[in-house]
């Protein structure tokens, strides 16, 4: 059963103990934590913190679709498909497993770029040419493509929604980016009873720096939208300022997996994360020595076979 469990408008202490409803035991939830499953009768237990700057009460939700057995599925596909692996890593022992909601921001803005670049526009043209055909010169032509570059520059506007970001220290925004997208067509406003049943983490990232991660991800989309709006047949150059005005963020629980896999005896286990709505995953590789020095082998071996091949024939 789930209990949303009120908590007095003070300041966070390191930890917080409330008794669990169901069967009274005493629970002590981690400051990290939002939710805390009792060992003697599995309730679920939630702590409503009075939200504050850095950890604001979440407003959306991206429910799990992937139980534990379809996660452990989609883990197998992925370590068994990284080529380059250690050789324990297809076959690898699942250490430790849990389904988490992890806290990310949400950020949407409108974004202004005035923005400078060579356009390309391309044109073709008739050549003539002399080349040497048994030992005699010959005149040939031949259509070649040539570029035009021009300078243009302009004001561009759009809006950038979707941009989603870490906030929890345990999950880089880089390995939350190399398990997106998310299909948040899913999203729901937050209701304490989806937590049911998962653990659920609190922001342990400031605003500030979410919002610096935001921006980042935002001016490289920026940069990808400049680079399709351009005109011409192609672009280089290009070189704007982008001014990013009603910034907007939400704190959004996404669903989550985290493997520690143990692929071999006395090496520590590597983490693997998998995305708790589409199965996509991403984790550390170790790399196996022997795989990769013999396919280099096998590539060196087959140069001086073509190397080979073409001076006999040529001889």
């Amino acid at each position: 059963m789930l209990h949303a469990v009120p908590v007095a408008a003070t300041a966070i202490p390191a930890a917080i103990t409330v008794a669990c409803r169901e069967c009274g035991a005493t629970l002590e939830f981690a400051p990290e934590l939002r939710t805390a499953r009792c060992p003697y009768c599995a309730s679920t237990s939630i702590v409503e913190r009075p939200p504050s700057r850095d950890r604001p009460r979440p407003t959306f939700v991206v429910g799990f679709v992937l139980d534990k057995e379809h996660a452990e599925d989609a883990l197998r596909r992925w370590t068994r498909s990284r080529w380059f692996a250690h050789s324990g890593y297809a076959r690898a022992a699942i250490d430790a497993m849990r389904g988490v909601y992890v806290p990310t921001y949400l950020y949407g803005a409108v974004a202004h770029a005035a923005w400078s670049a060579s356009i390309g526009e391309d044109y073709t043209e008739t050549e003539t040419y002399t080349t040497t055909e048994n030992g005699h010169s010959v005149t040939h032509t031949r259509t070649v493509t040539k570029t035009e570059w021009r300078d243009l520059s302009g004001e561009h506007a759009c809006y950038l929604t979707d941009v989603v970001v870490t906030a929890s220290r345990g999950v880089p925004n880089e390995e939350l980016e190399a398990i997106e997208p998310f299909d948040l067509r899913a999203l729901r406003r937050y209701d304490p009873a989806m937590l049911s049943g998962w653990i659920a983490e609190e922001p342990s990232r400031t605003l500030e720096e979410c919002i610096a991660f935001a921006h980042d991800e935002a001016v490289r989309g920026i940069d990808e939208m400049l680079g399709r709006f351009m005109p011409g047949d192609s672009h280089r150059d290009l070189r704007f300022v982008p001014r990013l005005e009603n910034q907007v963020v939400d704190l959004l629980l996404l669903p989550l997996w985290s493997f520690a896999v143990r692929y071999a005896p006395g090496k520590p286990p590597v983490r693997v994360l998998v995305n708790g709505q589409t199965g996509k995953a991403h984790g550390k590789v170790p790399r196996s020595f022997w795989k990769i020095t013999g396919t280099i082998a096998l590539g060196l071996g087959l140069l001086a076979l073509l190397a080979w091949s073409l001076g006999l024939f040529s001889g």
